[in-house]
C-alpha cells in the first residue's frame, strides 16, 4: 500500500500538473509574505517612534507571533498606536492563516491530491498485472465468492472478483480482496482480467446475467472452464447451451443434500462423499448398540476396519476421541470402502426402525428438492406450507400435505411431529428456522433436525437452538465451485468443516502421524493419505508421511492456517 509520501511524490512529479493545481496556493504564499513584509516595516517605524530598536528579523518574528495568535507578549507596544496596530495584524491574520489559508491549501493542494490519488486507484483496479495466471475469476461479490476466494487463497489458488461499481470495488480492495472493476457485459472486462490466461470463470449473477457472460468469456476464451449458478430450472439449457461447462442448480442441491442427511426408516449409514474407493458415511447413534459407550470400546477399525471421523452433536462436528461418550444425539461419521459400510449396515439394520413420515417444513424450491430426494428413496414424507400456491406446487411430490402455519402446534401435531425420525426446515428466513428449531426440538426431542440457513452468520445461532445439521446456500455454491476447480469429487461435511488435501511439508518427512501431532496442534484430522502413484489409503497412528504424499484432512478453515504456520 503506498504511503501519504509517495503519492504526495507522484503528484509532485507531474511539472505540468504541478504548476496548473498549485498556482493559488503559491499566489497566495506570495501575497502573505508581502503582508508580512509590510507589518514588519511597520512594526519597525512605530518601534523607533516609540524609542525602541529591534533587529529586522525580530519585526518578522513579532509579525507572525501575532498573526498566528500565539502573542507571546515579550514584546510590546506601549502606545496607542501600536497597540491599534496590533489589533490590526491580529484580525488579518485570523482571517488569512485560519480561514483563507486551509481554504485554499484544501481547494489547491489537498483535493488535486486526493484526486490523482483516487485517479491511480481506479486504474489499478481496472486491470490485472500480466503475472496473473491460472487464476479463478468471480463476476459477482455475493456471499458465496466471499466465502470461495479465501478457500481458494488457503489451497493457493489466486481469485479476483469482478465489481461493476468502481466505488464499491475499492471498498472490497481496502477490505483485503482481490478485485478488479469493470461491467460484466463488456469483453474488455474479461481482456483486463486476463480471462485467457484464467483456470475457471464463476458467473454467480442471476441467469440473465449470467448467459450473457458465459456467451462474452466463451467468445474470448473457447476452452476456460465457465461455472454458471442457476436459479430456475428453464434456464439451465440455455446456460449449457450459451457455452456453460457447468451448470450449478444450487437451490435444488441444497435440498438434496439436506434430505441426504435425513435418518428415517431402518437404520443405515448414509454415504455423504467419496475419496476415491474410500466412502465418508454418518448414522446416529440413538437407538443403536453404540449408544452410551465410550468411542474405544465400539471397535469398528479391529472388527470392522472402519475409521471414526468424527461426532456430529448439536450441528458441530467434534474429534473422535477415545473416551468420547455417544449420546442419542451424536451422529457418528465414519470412512471405509464400500464392503466395510455394507458390513456396518448389516450390524445397524436390525435396530431403531421408524417408518413414520419426515416432515419438511416450507414448500419452496428447497423443500420441495428436498421431499422429492426423499420420495425417490422411499421415504414417507410430509409437508407443511403455509401458502396455498406452493401448497399446490408440492402436490405429488409427497405423502401429504398440510396447508398452515409451521409455528401452528396444532399443524405440527396433524402433521405428525412427535413421532417424525427427522425435520427438514427449508424456509428462507433465517430467523423463522431458528424459531422453528427450538420448537421442533421442544415437541420431539429426538428427532433429527436438519435446516437452511441464507446468511452464515446465523449457522451459530441455529446450531444452539438445537439443530442437528445446518448447510448454508453460500458454503454448498463454495465447496461445488471448489471441487470443480481442484477437478475432484465433491464432498459436503457441514458448516464450518472442510475436506482440506494438503501436500505433506518437508517437516513432516520421516514422522509418524503420532509423532507430529497434528490434530494436537492444529485441530485438523488427518482421516486419509494420497501416495506419490496417487493411491489412497487410511493412515493409523503409526503411518510415516513420506515425500511426495498428500494429507487428507478435516477442520475448520482457521485450523487449515495453523496447520500453514506450524508444519512448513
Amino acid at each position: 500500500m503506498k504511503t501519504v509520501g509517495s503519492h504526495l511524490a507522484s503528484f509532485l512529479a507531474g511539472r505540468n500538473s504541478l504548476r496548473r493545481e498549485l498556482a493559488p496556493f503559491v499566489r497566495f504564499l506570495a501575497l502573505l509574505a508581502a503582508v508580512v513584509a509590510v507589518y514588519a516595516w511597520i512594526f519597525h517605524l512605530i518601534m523607533e517612534r516609540e524609542g525602541q530598536s529591534h533587529s529586522l528579523f525580530t519585526g518578522v518574528y513579532w509579525t507572525l507571533t501575532v498573526m498566528t495568535t500565539l502573542g507571546f507578549g515579550d514584546i510590546t507596544f506601549q502606545s496607542d498606536l501600536g497597540r491599534l496596530f496590533s489589533v490590526v495584524v491580529l484580525v488579518s491574520g485570523v482571517f488569512m492563516l485560519l480561514i483563507v489559508m486551509p481554504f485554499v491549501f484544501v481547494r489547491a493542494v489537498y483535493e488535486p491530491w486526493v484526486e490523482q490519488r483516487n485517479r491511480a486507484r481506479m486504474k489499478s483496479i481496472r486491470a490485472l498485472p500480466d503475472n496473473v495466471r491460472t487464476h479463478v475469476l468471480i463476476c459477482s461479490n455475493d456471499p458465496i465468492a466471499f466465502a470461495l476466494v479465501r478457500r481458494l487463497e488457503l489451497a493457493n489458488i489466486p481469485a479476483w472478483i469482478i465489481e461493476p461499481d468502481e466505488e464499491i470495488a475499492l471498498r472490497l480492495r481496502d477490505a483485503g480482496l482481490s478485485v478488479i472493476a469493470g461491467d460484466l457485459e463488456d469483453a474488455k472486462t474479461y481482456k483486463a482480467a486476463g480471462v485467457e490466461r484464467a483456470r475457471l470463470v464463476f458467473a454467480n449473477s442471476r441467469d440473465q446475467e449470467n448467459s450473457n457472460v458465459v456467451l462474452t468469456v466463451r467468445e474470448l476464451n473457447p476452452t476456460v472452464p465457465i461455472v454458471a449458478l442457476v436459479e430456475s430450472e428453464d434456464s439451465i439449457d440455455v446456460l449449457e447451451l450459451s457455452g456453460a461447462s457447468h451448470v450449478l442448480p444450487l437451490t435444488q442441491q441444497l435440498g438434496e443434500h439436506l434430505a441426504n442427511r435425513v435418518s428415517a426408516g431402518v437404520m443405515h449409514a448414509n454415504v455423504i462423499g467419496r475419496i476415491r474407493h474410500l466412502v465418508l458415511a454418518e448414522f446416529p447413534v440413538v437407538g443403536s448398540p453404540f449408544e452410551d459407550r465410550a468411542i474405544r470400546d465400539l471397535s469398528l477399525r479391529e472388527e470392522l476396519g472402519l475409521t471414526v471421523v468424527g461426532v456430529w452433536r448439536q450441528g458441530r462436528l467434534l474429534s473422535a476421541r477415545p473416551e468420547f461418550v455417544l449420546s442419542a444425539q451424536c451422529v457418528l461419521m465414519v470412512i471405509g470402502t464400500e464392503e466395510q459400510l455394507d458390513e456396518l449396515n448389516e450390524v445397524l439394520v436390525i435396530y431403531n426402525a421408524n417408518t413414520h413420515p419426515v416432515i419438511v417444513l416450507g414448500g419452496g424450491k428447497v423443500g420441495r428438492a428436498a421431499a422429492h430426494a426423499l420420495t425417490e428413496r422411499g421415504v414417507r414424507v410430509h409437508m407443511v406450507e403455509k401458502d396455498p400456491v406452493y401448497a399446490e406446487r408440492g402436490e405429488g411430490l409427497v405423502e401429504r400435505i398440510f396447508v398452515g402455519d409451521a409455528a401452528d402446534r396444532r399443524v405440527l401435531d396433524a402433521a405428525g411431529i412427535a413421532d417424525a425420525p427427522s425435520i427438514l426446515l427449508t424456509t428462507h428466513d433465517d430467523a423463522m428456522n431458528v424459531y422453528l428449531t427450538v420448537y421442533c426440538r421442544r415437541l420431539n426431542p429426538n428427532a433429527r433436525i436438519l435446516t437452511r440457513v441464507t446468511h452464515e452468520r446465523n449457522v451459530e445461532a441455529i446450531q444452539r437452538a438445537g439443530a442437528d445439521f445446518v448447510l448454508s446456500y453460500a458454503s454448498l455454491g463454495m465447496h461445488s465451485v471448489l471441487a470443480i476447480v481442484q477437478q475432484r469429487e465433491l464432498v459436503v461435511l457441514g458448516e464450518g468443516v472442510d475436506l482440506f488435501h494438503v501436500p505433506a511439508p518437508p517437516s513432516l518427512h520421516g514422522r509418524s502421524l503420532a509423532e507430529a501431532a497434528i490434530f494436537t496442534k492444529t485441530g485438523l484430522n488427518v482421516i486419509a493419505m494420497l501416495d506419490a502413484s496417487d493411491a489412497v489409503s487410511l493412515p493409523s497412528a503409526d503411518t510415516r508421511v513420506l515425500s511426495g504424499m498428500t494429507l487428507i484432512a478435516v477442520g475448520a478453515a482457521a485450523d487449515r492456517e495453523r496447520f500453514g504456520a506450524t508444519f512448513r
